[in-house]
């Protein structure tokens, strides 16, 4: 004999939350024109103003954009070799801080000192001009990799220093306990999980270092800088040249900060699923 089953119907949403629903909706949308109108407004600010006192010269524009743009790659390049060697420069870097030898840390620590407290410009300069007389020539390409590997390994030191401290100590004891060599405890339990740590913190510095490897251009190394620098100061257009640079600046920063949210958000949900 066949039963009656009677399925209860799905309790009706009460008015009260899809009010507040929908007035959530409504102030998410608000903020998002505002924000939106704000940045249009400004940059349309900055754009008449560059009309305005006849520095935008549709024809400059047309002809050398694409020059300007070409610049990119070789700037995208030296930042991608110069963050790798940097984070190489920064785990020694991170490990000779926590060293109990003496010498160690002391040269860990002058490195990390004596980076920190001199301007990247010099630093570049230093590379390429003064190495020279010491007998060691480096090429424009590879001198502004060492000297950006060079500056940023120093800041990142004290990053992954803080990552590898993060780790919890148990776990080290307990690798310890089961007889594990300190360097296999380091490749296989401290350093993939600090790595896992600082990469948030190596996103942006990659992220800066992009902007800063504008300043390799004092070695004569054609990146985007340079490129605009030059046919600016040629054209007498110097304004808008900087200006379309900037905007090249701008919009690499912009993509990969996007990359990188988009990083963390992923590593999030795999930490929340473990």
């Amino acid at each position: 004999m066949a039963s009656n089953v009677t399925t209860a119907a799905p309790e009706a949403e009460p008015p009260i939350l899809e009010q507040i629903r929908t007035a959530q909706q409504a102030a998410r949308a608000s903020f998002r024109f505002k924000f939106v109108l704000t940045w249009v407004a400004i940059l349309g600010v900055v754009g008449f103003a560059i009309i305005a006192t006849g520095n935008a010269d549709p024809d400059f524009t047309g002809k050398w954009t694409l020059y300007i743009l070409g610049g990119t790659g070789l700037t995208i390049l030296i930042s991608t070799v110069s963050i790798i060697l940097a984070t190489f420069l920064a785990v020694l870097g991170a490990m000779g801080r926590l060293s109990r030898n003496g010498y160690v840390n002391g040269s860990a620590s002058l490195y990390v000192s004596l980076v920190r407290g001199t301007p990247l410009l010099v630093q570049i300069y230093f590379v390429f001009f003064a190495l020279p007389q010491v007998g060691i020539v480096l090429d424009p390409i590879p001198a502004g990799i060492v000297a950006l590997a060079f500056n940023y390994g120093a800041y990142m030191t004290e990053i992954f220093r803080a990552g590898i401290q993060a780790v919890p100590r148990g776990q080290r004891e307990a690798a310890e306990a089961l007889g594990m060599p300190e360097r296999q405890i380091l490749r296989r339990i401290v350093l993939p999980q600090a790595v896992r740590i600082v990469i948030p913190a190596i996103g942006n510095d990659f992220v800066s270092m992009i902007k800063d490897s504008s300043l390799v251009s004092v070695v004569g190394l054609q990146e985007i800088l340079w490129r605009s620098n030059t046919v600016g100061r040629s054209n007498s257009q110097l304004i808008q040249a900087l200006f379309i640079a900037a905007l090249v600046y701008w919009a690499l920063t912009i993509f990969f900060s996007t990359f990188q949210a988009r990083l963390e958000r992923r590593m999030a949900m795999s930490d929340v699923r473990i």
